[in-house]
């Protein structure tokens, strides 16, 4: 058997042990709670035949306006060739519109249509109720601990996009 996770206070006083067996459950509780997050945008992203990808460029897109494709890139780790099908289909469909850059004549800035806007606020609408239901259930002191887990889960370069986008610095 591991050794338990422990997190020390500055003093050396270990606040929290966790077993080989919580640290699955906890796990197997992310991947359904990710299962059933997902469940229901898969459900409307199916009606236009896109997947998660498609998704989470939507996403990505409606929260920093002018995003380039680069950075874009580096926010969903997908490889380039993946991306441009994405990107491709989502511009072809009326629901991204794709602006030469100003400076940078190489670079596309990306925008959400009035179409897309649409869908992205149906995918988050369905996400955000189930997540507020959630929260509402567990409390505000599970809710602040869960986004601590979460950010201390990420790493540190997404963590940094993270909180730009959280404190309205694209």
């Amino acid at each position: 058997m591991a050794e338990p996770v422990g997190m020390a206070k500055p003093g050396g006083e270990n606040l929290l042990f966790l077993t080989d067996e919580q640290l699955r459950r906890g796990a197997e509780a992310m991947f359904f709670a990710y299962r059933a997050f997902t469940a229901d945008p898969d459900r409307i992203l199916e009606n236009y035949q896109y997947g998660r990808a498609h998704h989470r460029a939507i996403h990505f897109i409606q929260r920093q306006p002018g995003l380039n494709v680069n950075t874009l890139l580096a926010l969903l780790g997908v490889t380039k060739q993946s991306l441009n099908r994405v990107l491709r289909t989502l511009v072809d469909d009326g629901l991204v519109a794709a602006k030469v850059g100003r400076q940078d004549k190489r670079e596309r800035h990306l925008f959400l249509t009035e179409s897309g806007a649409a869908l992205e606020r149906e995918l988050s609408d369905a996400q955000r109720n189930r997540m507020r239901a959630a929260y509402r259930q567990a409390g505000p002191t599970a809710v602040a601990g869960f986004r601590q887990v979460l950010e201390a889960m990420m790493d540190p370069d997404l963590r940094r996009f993270y909180n730009q986008m959280r404190d309205g610095n694209p």
